[in-house]
């Protein structure tokens, strides 16, 4: 079946259909990994959005029951040059089309990913839509495309209700934005006993379980619209040793009177370098967002940047000078991508150590 791509400047890519059928509109952006594409479709962090996969061949190694970061997938579409028909791999249990024909996803592929993604690098994320209707007529649409928004995807996202896996270390407040399951096993490996907030939750009640530390999790869409979640970080702030992880990172940034701004086309991949300024080394990371702090925003008394992208120089992370507190744009956590940036896993670790040797 035919599928048309459409962008909000009018350019169309017409390909083949794939996964469910109907009409979706999305952000469009890209993703540089050249595996991990069911992490992709599984991060929370993409809701709302519609994916586009840089690499070439998609679906070759099929959909298994252990790459999963989230329940269900959270991208409105996903855009592939090739599609795998008939994956290898001793794990697979299904193909990617019968996974997104199961959770409503609509795919095309066949087209040029290579020029979809010069275009959204040269002119910048777009909106666009994806249809395999036959009457398809673009007037019918472009307003539509152009006035579309993704709209409070955290609460779409995060945990109804508080969940606790128990552990023999620290005792971990992990404030759900869209985390990643990944998030939660790490913690697990290093023996903390971790307790799930929704993000709706507020600071008494994250307060009331007593954590040795508060972990904020990656998630969707504009920082600056989690109004409710930087008033409850600024109730939180300085109470307790604090990790904040992307949109967590950037609403620290907020609560602490500093500033984000939307990237051209964002980083999403796991192919970023990002340099650590205190061990003066750089790292490969694996990254997910469309929105950076501000170094020239933050407030020198109070913190410091303390990694940089080593491609366009934006902050990669943030250490606080008057709270246990530290935060970072990129993924330590992985999944996918390279493990290189774990040690701050165990930082967090060491900085509850210190905690409560002190208090």
């Amino acid at each position: 079946m035919k599928a048309i791509l459409v962008l909000e400047d009018g350019t169309q890519f017409v390909g083949e259909s794939f996964g469910a059928e109907g009409a979706c509109l999305g952000e469009i952006v890209f993703n540089t990994g050249m595996t991990g594409y069911q992490e992709v479709l599984t991060d929370p962090s993409y809701a709302g959005q519609i994916v586009t996969m840089t690499y070439p061949l998609i679906g070759n190694y099929g959909i298994n029951d252990d790459d999963n970061e989230s329940v269900i997938p959270w991208p409105k579409g996903f855009i592939v040059r090739e599609l795998c028909d008939e994956p290898s791999n001793w794990r697979s249990k299904e193909t990617l089309d019968k996974y997104l024909k199961r959770n409503g996803i609509i795919g095309i592929q066949g087209i040029d990913t290579r020029a979809l993604t010069r275009i959204l690098r040269e002119k910048g994320t777009m909106n666009g839509l994806i249809t395999t209707v036959s009457n398809f007529k673009y007037e019918d649409w472009a307003q539509k495309i152009r006035e579309y928004r993704i709209t409070n995807p955290v609460d779409e996202v995060t945990t109804k209700k508080v969940l606790h896996y128990e552990g023999n270390g620290h005792k971990v407040a992990l404030l759900d934005y869209g985390v990643k399951e990944n998030i939660i096993r790490s913690l697990l490996k290093r023996g903390c006993e971790v307790i799930v907030f929704p993000a709706s939750s507020t600071a008494d009640e994250i307060l009331s379980c007593n954590p040795d530390g508060i972990m904020l999790s990656n998630g969707p869409g504009d920082p600056k619209d989690c109004k409710f979640q930087i008033a409850v970080l600024k109730e939180l702030m300085g109470k307790k040793p604090i990790f904040g992880i992307c949109l967590g990172h950037q609403l620290v940034a907020l609560a602490n009177g500093g500033d984000t701004g939307k990237l051209k086309y964002g980083h999403r991949g796991g192919n970023h370098p990002v340099k650590d300024l205190v061990k003066d080394r750089t790292y490969i990371t694996s990254q997910n967002h469309g929105y950076a702090v501000l170094a020239e925003k933050l407030d020198p008394k109070r913190a410091v940047v303390s990694h940089i992208n080593m491609n366009d120089n934006t902050v990669e992370g943030v250490r606080y000078l008057d709270m246990p507190t530290f935060t970072v744009q990129f993924h330590p956590e992985a999944a996918p991508g390279p493990m290189d940036t774990a040690y701050l896993l165990d930082e967090f670790i060491s900085l509850m150590d210190e905690y409560k040797l002190e208090g």
